[in-house]
């Protein structure tokens, strides 16, 4: 009877407790992320040529829409946060609720999903940031980080951001899994104890 009063919404109420946790720190990091990467954007003027003693000048923007893989990243993080927020809500308002089998196997699923996407998004920007920090010799790509240092700083920031975000994500996923195991062991002593009476 003592182990019913603590079994809540497919965990015990410590497990609870520790997922929402989680789920709180998982959005704000992967929000922090995609806010970050969205307004990343510098401007500066270069010498880009010059004609005797006449400096010819250029003004650049760099943006994050420049890049497919920033784009990527800031829709993934958007979408991991709206994930992580929506979790939240119904774990907050549906705390009642018995979560059986099939919810529970699919907030796990989406749960996994997530962190592979956030994963992803944080990998490909990994690539495009290094690139952009050391450029390319072989296929002749310049360096950009040496002259637009905020960008690039911003940037990092926020690949460090969805990082741990994808950590975060992972501990969730982890502790899905744990009460959809923990559920799933409920269920069978309680129909073995129906079927023994």
């Amino acid at each position: 009877m003592a182990r019913e009063k603590i079994v809540v919404a497919g965990g015990t109420t410590k497990s609870w407790k520790l997922l929402l946790g989680l789920r709180i720190f998982a959005f704000m990091a992967t929000l922090a992320a995609a806010i970050v990467m969205s307004l990343n954007k510098e401007t500066k003027t270069l010498v880009v040529a010059t004609i005797g003693t006449v400096p010819i000048k250029a003004t650049l923007t760099a943006k994050f829409q420049h890049t497919p893989a920033f784009v990527f990243f800031v829709i993934a993080n958007v979408m991991v946060s709206f994930h992580n927020l929506l979790m939240i809500v119904v774990q907050i308002f549906s705390r009642k609720l018995e979560y059986k089998g099939l919810r529970l196997l699919s907030i796990a699923i989406l749960d996994m999903l997530n962190a592979t996407l956030v994963s992803a998004a944080a990998n490909a920007a990994v690539f495009v940031a290094e690139l952009g920090k050391n450029g390319n010799k072989h296929a002749k790509w310049n360096k950009v980080c040496d002259r637009f240092t905020t960008y690039c700083d911003h940037g990092a920031g926020a690949i460090i951001a969805a990082f741990a975000g994808v950590i975060l994500m992972l501990l969730v996923s982890a502790v899905s899994i744990s009460r959809l195991l923990i559920n799933s062991k409920n269920f069978s002593t309680t129909a073995t104890t129906t079927s023994v009476v």
